[in-house]
């Protein structure tokens, strides 16, 4: 798949901070990327070349195998972690005052403005005031202010902070959507859940450099770790040297739960071994595969030792 976006060794220093440090990255067209990272790792900085509010001390970003250039800004979307709406103004005033702003002719606006007020349920809203809309309903402007043009490349800067998981969902629906459609997605967050049902690939930036990067199967897949998940009923009470137990539980009635590592052999081999000489009744047997919030955590931690995660952003 062809890249709609290229980071060719992007860096970018303010004082003496390092902000970008040789970052590299496609983004292949028609899908969605998620750009992760610890907060200060750089990921804002680079959207911020992305999108040309600031420029790259070096490096370069090609669009379309073109060096990124004003005239590319009418077909990216940008939705800032910091929403920018003119809370005086009334909705659909500032909607169509944005899209006009994008090119959009009058007559093509309106249709598009209702559209998307008819999709999001608020068309009731749009003689309202931004400071009388709730929180939600203010990001739901925003959104529609960052697609109303139909760009073909769109970033989504935290989009669901603030939503109720009702509203998260219907504008999960309406990403994956216009990601059917064609469009390119650049998806920075911190909710690792999301990307777990989103994204196609991702990348990790930490302390200004990129430390992963690939399709989310892939990368998922690169950290297996042979170890298996069992729940059944008897007593385990000695394995053979081939497999390693990591954790265990008693539970109620004779029932236990193990996670298991196998060291040597493949999981047919740990199979046979608990149902034949280990004798316990097997009731569960699933593969422990590493979610993208353990495996974001790992690498963060391999680069930065002292790491603490964010409790309230980053999964446990």
């Amino acid at each position: 798949m062809k890249p709609i976006l290229q980071a060719i060794d992007v860096r970018k220093q303010y004082a003496n901070h390092t902000a970008l440090d040789g970052v590299s990255l496609e983004v292949p067209e028609g899908s969605i990327f998620g750009l992760l990272g610890p907060n200060g790792a750089g990921k804002t900085s680079l959207i911020r070349i992305i999108t040309q509010i600031t420029g790259a001390d070096s490096g370069q970003i090609l669009f379309r195998g073109e060096k990124l250039n004003p005239s590319h800004i009418g077909q990216i979307g940008y939705l800032p972690e910091e929403r920018g709406l003119y809370k005086k103004m009334k909705v659909g005033e500032q909607l169509m005052y944005l899209a006009q702003l994008k090119g959009i002719q009058k007559e093509e606006a309106r249709q598009k403005i209702k559209h998307w007020l008819e999709r999001f349920d608020i068309k009731s809203w749009a003689d309202k005031n931004i400071e009388d809309l709730s929180k939600g309903m203010q990001q739901k402007v925003q959104f529609i202010a960052t697609v109303v043009h139909d760009p073909q490349l769109v970033i989504l800067d935290e989009p669901f902070s603030g939503f109720d998981p009702i509203n998260a969902n219907l504008l999960k629906d309406e990403i994956l959507a216009m990601r059917d459609r064609g469009a390119s997605i650049i998806f920075s967050t911190h909710r690792m859940e999301s990307v777990e049902e989103m994204c196609d690939y991702i990348a990790l930036i930490n302390r200004s450099k990129k430390v992963l990067d690939g399709p989310v199967r892939q990368v998922r897949d690169a950290y297996r770790t042979q170890t298996y998940e069992v729940e059944g009923k008897g007593q385990l009470m000695v394995m053979h040297p081939d497999f390693e137990v990591v954790e265990h539980k008693e539970r109620e009635n004779g029932h236990f739960y193990d996670r298991i590592r196998i060291v040597h052999g493949t999981p047919n081999d740990l199979l046979r071994y608990l149902i034949g000489p280990a004798n316990v009744e097997v009731h569960t047997f699933r593969e422990r595969v590493p979610s993208i919030n353990e495996i974001f955590i790992q690498r963060v931690r391999e680069t930065q030792p002292d790491y603490v995660p964010d409790t309230d952003s980053v999964l446990a």
